[in-house]
Order: C-alpha cells, then structure tokens, then sequence
C-alpha cells in the first residue's frame, strides 16, 4: 500500500467516530439496537429508518446523531442526513460524515467563501481531503493562482504528490491551459493514480485538445495493450476519426470537488472497508451525478456488500446511451445471479450478446453463468463465440479453454473436454486448476494414470493448501493401488476440507483399502452426515456409501464389475 493510501486510511480509522463518549447501554431503544445490527450487515436503509425513529425519542444522542447521518450518506440521502449534520456542527463536535454533509451542501450552491472560511482543526475531514477541495474551493472564488498554490501545498505532504498534480492537471485543463495540463502528465514522477483508467481517458482529451490526436492513440494503446472496452473503443474511434476531442472530465469547480472524493474512493478500493470507500463515492455521486464511474463503483460496492437489489438499481441508473452501459449490464447480471435471480440475469447478459456481438467478454460472462446453472450446452455455445472472437495468446484464452472443458466433460463429451483441457496447458503449463482438472478426471476414467499422478503432483506442489487438489493427489494414488502413499494426503485433504463428503468418503476407501475398517466406516457416516439433500450436482453417492457401510468396499466394487483391492492387513 502505497503513502497516500496509508495516509487516507489512518485518516479514516481516527476520523470516523465523533469524539464524545459512547452513549450508555440502557439509553439505547429497540430501534437503535434494530438501527445499529442493519448498519453492521450494511443494510443501510432500513439502519437509516430505524435510525432516525430511534433519534426523534432521544435527539441529544451524539453517537445516534453519528450514525443516522452516516446511514443517510450511505444511501445517498443528502436531503435527510443535511439537518442532523449541521446539528453536529451547532453542538460542536467532531464528526468526519457530518463535515463531509456540510461541506457537500457548501459546494452545492457554489459557496466557495464559505469552504475556504471553514477551520479544517475542528470541520476538517482530512489533510488529503481538504487540501484539494481548499485548492478547487480558490478556483471557484477566481483565484487560480491561489488554486494552483494549494495543489502544490498538497503535493509536499508525504505520499501525495501524485494525487494533488493530478487535480492540478485536470484544474489547469478546466480552465483552458492544456500545455500545462500535458506537462504534468508528462512528468515521470506523475504515476500511479495518474495512468488509471479514467486518469489515461482525460489525458486523450488534453492531448487531443493540443491537436495530437495520434499521440492520444498511442497513449491508450500502450496504456490498453490487453484490449479495450466498449468505452476506450468509442474515444479511440473518435480520435483515429480526426474529431477534436471536448475536454469533458472536469468540466467545473463542483466537478472538480466530486473528483476529490471519487478519486480517493478510488484509491481506498479493495483497500480499505466497503462502508468507508461507499462514503466517497456517495459524495462524489451527489455533486456530480451524471459521473457514470462513480456510479458504476458504488453499484459494485453495494453488491460486494450484500446490497443486491439497491446494486441492481444503481447500475440501471447507467444510462444506455454511455459507451460504459454494457459495464453496467454486466454488473446488472452479476447482482441479478447473486440474489438469486438467474433467468433475470441470464436474459440481461443474452440481450448484451446481441447489442454487442463482437465483445468477447459478454459472451464468457454469459457462458460463466450458464455453466454455473448446468446449462452445459448452452455454456459451450457461448464459449465457441467468445474463443472465436478472442486473440491468440490473449490473457483470457487459457481459461476460455478451460471452462469450455469443464463444460464438455460435465455433457459427456470427453474427447472435447481433453482438448480443451490439453490447449489450456499448451499457454498455461503448470496452471494448477487445469492439471487437477485434467488429471482428476483422467483418475475417474482410469485412464492414463501415471500422467494423471504426474499432473497432480504438479498442482499439489502449486497449491499445497488446496483440498482439492490434495485430495486428487490421494485418490490417483489410491487408484493406482498405492493405498500406503494414498493415507497421508487424504487426511491432509481431510484436514483442509473437514465436511466436504467426497473427501470424507474417499479417505474411507483408502482406509478401508490399507485394513483400518472402524475408521472406514467412521469417515463413510461423516461423509453421508455431510451430504446436503438439495445438492444433486455432488460426487458423493448417499446410497453407495450405505451400501459400503453394509457390506463393505469389497463386495461393493465386485458388485460393480470393478477390480478387487489388493490384499491388506486387518487391524479390527
């Protein structure tokens, strides 16, 4: 984590709380204890409900006062969450999401005086935070001199170099000085947040701005070199079309205000905890709310919470005009399948197969899903077209052939499924997945054991903690009569998976196949104990396993026509 991450987060861990004791247990109603559990699991519109019916019977509650707020501003309800913030402030305590409210406020009807007059000792929300909003707060008074000095002010501080030249550049192309914008971005010592994908998107248009748009292209080739999406696509197409490019990333002060806290949300994303990034983004959203990266972060923030059905409804707020949409489709599906909703979801990514047949990445979100509902056919159909339309040696080809494998395999087509298999280990040759796949299935077919034991030892030693693929490792052994060899990695499987009941069972084989039959039989019960009814995807057989504990493994396999174990010793 790099120093304005480090920086950002402390800033969020000390400034988060209100500075005032917390409130007593027994002041505390059935609704704040309601409010407070829906806050926890981040429920944050039924926490901001019985929040706020919690604070109407105590309104002097600092630490509720704290809380609604916070759920207000989670759900984006600056309206509701405005008057508990100023009362916060009347009071005189200090509270990071009420500073934060207020300030939105401020900015929203342009009251620049105001946000340079406020004394970030008390009102502050944190060094990063309110030296760029100082520095856009003196462009909005007409001070872009001031301005330009409170950038600079900004990148002395530890760690944050990066982020305040980057707000300098996308200042200083707002107010039409393009060359000096470029010069920034030119500068060596400008990476990081500098070259994401949005900071590279801006640049395109400064450079396009100064007539050169060739460079623009190169600059989103070399940035983009895995490919580009459907919006890098459309810039790119504009550009090599000779159009003179609008600068359009920020447009105004209050823009710029909105760049603040998306850009830190940004860098606090998978950083820091949901909530806290949730929090910027809602303020970014707020003041600027046609920002379609801001909307498509809290959508995936939301559903990456739980929040399923408030996700789905923010990734619909995209509209299908931005060359982003299919982005927002394709989060849409993804919340849809997570809450359960698969034909919903498979019928989004299906109309996004047709608006965008030539997108290789619709077409495996699409197989993904398919595959995963056991639509193995239908998986297959979308995984041809994504492998037609993916470039050999591409990033993705390797698990294009492998999932489209695993689909052949499950529909019985095994020579399809071999070479499949066998095409993902030509580009990817010690990929683990693929060789536990590959030599797995190989066991079960009894074929071609020794390469199978081969491969497995492959991705044993790639994932030595994986019980899969340990456990793989045990059963070709026991399969190949090496019962001794077997014991040691099936327990170790045992251990890494302890209520999986295909390794459970298979243990009590390899017990039962070493003479050591009570244990058998006890990892046989644990395993049938382990079964879950409604899985009928599941390897382990509840009626064999009770044949097993009836008979045993021996009469079990003559029944089947399958070759007797070798002989062991019995210690019953």
């Amino acid at each position: 984590m790099n120093g304005f991450r480090r920086i950002i987060l402390a800033g969020l861990v000390s400034g988060l709380a209100l500075g005032v004791p917390m409130a007593s247990a027994g002041s505390k109603s059935g609704s704040y204890l309601a409010g407070r559990n829906a806050l926890q699991n981040s429920d944050f519109e039924a926490a901001a409900g019985f929040l706020s019916r919690a604070l109407l019977l105590d309104p002097g509650n600092a630490e509720l006062m704290e809380d609604t707020v916070l759920s207000y501003l989670a759900t984006g309800q600056f309206g509701r969450a405005m008057p508990v913030a100023i009362a916060i402030e009347e009071k005189g305590l200090r509270s990071q999401v009420a500073h934060m409210v207020v300030l939105a406020g401020l900015a929203d009807q342009d009251a620049y005086a105001e946000i340079l007059a406020r004394d970030v000792e008390t009102l502050g929300i944190g060094p990063l935070v309110d030296g760029l909003i100082k520095a856009w707060a003196h462009l909005g008074a007409g001070s872009v001199s001031q301005s330009l000095e409170a950038f600079d002010a900004v990148a002395e501080q530890n760690g944050l170099r990066g982020f305040a030249y980057y707000h300098k550049a996308m200042a200083l192309a707002m107010v039409g000085d393009f060359e000096g914008a470029e010069a920034i971005f030119a500068d060596d010592t400008m990476g990081g947040v500098m070259m994401t994908r949005r900071g590279a998107m801006a640049r395109a248009e400064i450079l396009s701005q100064l007539g050169r748009n060739p460079d623009a292209l190169s600059l989103l080739a070399d940035t983009f070199a895995g490919g580009f999406d459907p919006g890098l696509t459309s810039q790119a197409d504009r550009l090599a079309a000779g159009e003179t490019l609008a600068f359009s990333h920020v447009t105004s002060v209050r823009d710029g205000m909105a760049e603040v806290f998306y850009s830190i949300a940004a860098a606090l994303n998978s950083e820091a905890n949901d909530e806290y990034t949730l929090i910027y983004g809602r303020m970014a959203e707020f003041l600027r709310p046609e920002h379609i990266d801001v909307a498509l972060m809290n959508a995936q923030l939301l559903e990456e919470m739980g929040q399923y059905e408030q996700a789905i409804q923010a990734f619909k707020r995209v509209p299908s005009t931005s060359p982003d949409f299919f982005a927002a489709e394709q989060g849409r599906a993804d919340a849809l399948s997570r809450s359960g909703k698969t034909d919903a979801a498979i019928e989004v990514l299906e109309q996004l197969a047709i608006d965008y047949p030539e997108l290789a990445s619709v077409h495996t979100a699409l197989g993904d899903l398919q595959r995963q509902q056991d639509n193995f056919a239908a998986a297959v159909e979308a995984y041809d077209r994504a492998l037609d339309l993916t470039e050999e040696g591409a990033r993705t080809e390797w698990f294009l052939h492998y999932v489209r494998g695993i689909s052949h395999e499950r529909l019985g087509n095994w020579p399809e499924a071999e070479a499949d298999f066998r095409a993902s280990l030509a580009i990817r040759p010690d990929q683990p997945q693929v060789l536990n796949y590959l030599g797995y299935s190989m066991v079960e077919k009894k074929i071609n054991l020794e390469e199978a034991l081969e491969m497995i030892e492959r991705a044993v030693a790639a994932r030595p903690d994986s019980g899969y693929i340990v456990d793989s490792l045990g059963w070709v052994l026991y399969r190949l009569g090496r019962y001794d060899e077997a014991v040691g990695h099936m327990e170790r499987a045992v251990e890494l998976m302890p209520v999986d009941p295909v390794v459970n069972d298979h243990l009590g084989d390899v017990y039962w196949a070493v003479g050591r039959y009570r244990e058998a039989e006890f990892q046989w019960k644990r395993a049938l104990s382990f079964i879950d009814p409604q899985d009928t995807d599941s390897e382990a057989d509840p009626e064999r396993i009770r044949r097993k504990l009836d008979v045993g493994l021996d009469q079990v396999l003559s029944d089947e026509g399958a070759p007797p174990l070798k002989v062991a010793n019995d210690d019953s």
